[in-house]
C-alpha cells in the first residue's frame, strides 16, 4: 500500500451561501458554487460527471499532447441517479470524448494511441474513475473543520 502523507492528501472546504447552496474552496483559492438544482449551479451529482469527464479528458491531453495538440475537443459524462434497496447512488455511468486532431504524421501519431489510452484511463490512470470504480468508503463525520494553513 501507499505510503500516506501529505503529498497526497487533497482537500476541499465547502461554506454555506445560502439555503441549500455552498462554496467549494480548493487550497489554492479557486472557487465553485455547489447547489441543489434550482438554479444555475452544478450538484454535486453534475460535479461528480465533470470530475469524471475532466480527469478523463486531463489523462488524454497529456499522453496525446506529446504528439499533437487536440484540433478539437469535446465530452460528456453520463449516469442514471436512481434510488433502490441500496440508496441514492449512479448507474451506468460512461463518459465519451470526442477529440480530432491535426491532419498529417504527428495527428496520426496521436490519433493510434487514443483507444490504448482510453483503456488505461479507465484502467490506472484516472484517480476519479478509479475511486467510484473500486468502490472506496466514504466516512461523513461531525467535527470542526479548521482553516488551512498558509503556504
Amino acid at each position: 500500500m501507499t505510503q500516506l502523507g501529505p503529498e497526497t492528501l487533497r482537500t476541499v472546504d465547502l461554506i454555506a451561501m445560502g439555503e441549500k447552496r455552498f462554496k467549494a474552496t480548493n487550497v489554492r483559492g479557486g472557487v465553485l458554487p455547489i447547489g441543489q438544482g434550482d438554479d444555475p449551479d452544478f450538484t454535486p451529482v453534475e460535479l461528480l460527471l465533470a470530475a469524471l469527464a475532466g480527469c478523463g479528458a486531463i489523462d488524454l491531453e497529456w499522453v496525446t499532447d506529446k504528439r499533437a495538440p487536440f484540433a478539437s475537443f469535446a465530452a460528456r459524462a453520463e449516469g442514471h441517479k436512481v434510488r433502490d434497496d441500496q440508496g441514492s447512488h449512479l448507474v451506468q455511468l460512461s463518459v465519451t470524448l470526442d477529440v480530432t486532431f491535426p491532419e498529417g504524421e504527428a495527428g496520426d501519431q496521436a490519433r493510434e494511441v487514443v483507444p490504448r489510452t482510453l483503456q488505461q484511463i479507465e484502467d490506472r490512470l484516472c484517480s476519479v474513475g478509479r475511486t467510484v470504480s473500486l468502490g472506496e468508503h466514504v466516512r461523513y463525520v461531525a467535527g470542526p473543520v479548521a482553516p488551512h494553513e498558509e503556504a
